[in-house]
């Protein structure tokens, strides 16, 4: 029994859960495994090798048609913070199947979703909600943004994951 390999959709976490294990829904396993990595790897790239169109899309009106030294640097590492997203949450959440790593990881990230959302507050309110003047960064930035907090809050609420009623439990000493 101890030579198996667990893995987040079969994975026993009876130190996380105090039960038998939890079975990660297809819909979880394929936004957080897969497609969300592959589009933060996809904004590393634009704001790293594209960065003129990447402030364009941002705000054109603002955008320069050169990109100074300090926007250059300052949007690379933006990319890095992409690429450490991407990996973090597509190796660390492969690597574990402790719910309560999952649920740490993706709390973090939440935190994050909001953050991001309150770095557009400078393009008035509007740009929350008005989808039919959005562009393709802000279906990345606005749009999906909304939909990994939701599945990220669902997450956390266990939602569709079998685990209704459960709470953790503090092991008596």
């Amino acid at each position: 029994m101890a030579d198996q390999k667990q893995t987040p959709s079969t994975a026993t976490t009876s130190q996380a859960t105090g039960a038998a294990g939890f079975s990660l829904p297809l819909a979880y396993r394929a936004f957080f495994l897969l497609i969300e990595p592959i589009s933060a790897l996809v904004g590393a790239y634009y704001a790293h090798f594209g960065q003129v169109a990447y402030l364009e899309l941002t705000h054109g009106v603002s955008a320069p048609t050169h990109v100074p030294l300090g926007t250059r640097i300052a949007l690379s590492q933006l990319a890095n913070m992409y690429l450490f997203f991407a990996i973090n949450e597509a190796l660390v959440l492969r690597s574990t199947s402790d719910l309560r790593v999952w649920k740490t990881v993706l709390f973090c990230l939440l935190i994050g979703d909001f953050g991001h959302l309150y770095t557009l507050r400078e393009l008035g309110p509007q740009i929350y909600w008005s989808v039919s003047q959005w562009n393709a960064i802000d279906w990345g930035n606005i749009a999906f943004v909304y939909l990994g907090a939701s599945m990220r809050i669902a997450f956390l609420a266990d939602v569709g994951m079998g685990v209704k009623g459960r709470k953790l439990k503090k092991r008596a000493a």
